[in-house]
């Protein structure tokens, strides 16, 4: 397919981090990637009317960590918002853009994190969406507590909060899909020592659950992406979503 489709914003955290699996997908269906690292200097845009939408991925730091790009990333996001322009945010970019529609960021009270294979869970709201995977990569130790006015999608075991959706088209996922197999190795290799911590998963059994699940999250982000490229700026999403779900204690 030939590249003359607008461009997807890519917001990445580290010097050497890639877009992965999202990023090949994306280039498979024509559109041009366009990479920013505001960490090391580079600009958010003013509008995203030349993007066909935002994504904005994780990294080992905090969302509510004291760091100017941090702040700028946090505060760009209602660029996007306010456009009504196609936003996903995966983890760190997740809980970003809660902490940007007023939502709290932490960890569990009893330190667990999810480093590894879990199980999720699909809303009634996102059955109504697309095929959801029944157990997903994750590699964090905060969540986030589900901002007012958004939909839950899809809920985990130790961190409730999974996906969910605000307005039209902005999404919010703390799971991993676009972890390449390259990718897993490098983090199960430079973040060894994070296998220590309270619930996480030791390496064999990451690579072990990639052989069994990957298939399902491959086939969700296809699906996924077919669904957030078509939508309409402003417009209204494909599928109706109910009031939000509120709980007392979103990170349990």
């Amino acid at each position: 397919m030939p590249q003359s489709l607008k461009p997807v914003l890519i917001v990445l955290h580290q010097e050497h981090s890639t877009p992965g699996r999202v990023g090949l997908r994306l280039a498979e269906r024509g559109h041009p990637l366009d990479i920013r690292r505001p960490r090391f200097g580079d600009p958010l845009p003013a509008t995203l009317d030349g993007h066909a939408g935002a994504i904005v991925f994780g990294g080992p730091m905090s969302s509510n960590d004291d760091e100017d790009f941090i702040r700028r990333e946090i505060d760009w996001m209602a660029v996007p918002l306010a456009e009504q322009a196609p936003l996903l945010g995966i983890c760190l970019g997740a809980q970003m853009l809660a902490r940007q529609l007023g939502a709290r960021v932490g960890p569990r009270p009893d330190g667990l994190v999810e480093i590894g294979y879990y199980p999720l869970r699909a809303t009634e709201a996102g059955q109504g969406l697309c095929t959801w995977p029944e157990t997903v990569y994750q590699w964090h130790g905060e969540g986030f507590d589900l901002p007012d006015g958004a939909a839950l999608l899809a809920e985990g075991q130790l961190y409730q909060n999974q996906a969910f959706q605000y307005g039209p088209a902005a999404f919010g996922f703390q799971f991993h899909i676009e972890l390449t197999l390259a990718m897993m190795h490098r983090w199960t290799t430079t973040g060894a020592d994070r296998f220590a911590l309270p619930g996480a998963q030791p390496r064999a059994q990451h690579m072990e659950g990639r052989a069994v699940y990957d298939a399902q999250t491959s086939q969700f982000l296809d699906s996924f992406l077919d669904f957030w490229l078509r939508l309409p700026r402003g417009g209204a999403a494909a599928t109706e979503a109910p009031a939000a779900r509120r709980e007392p204690v979103g990170l349990a």
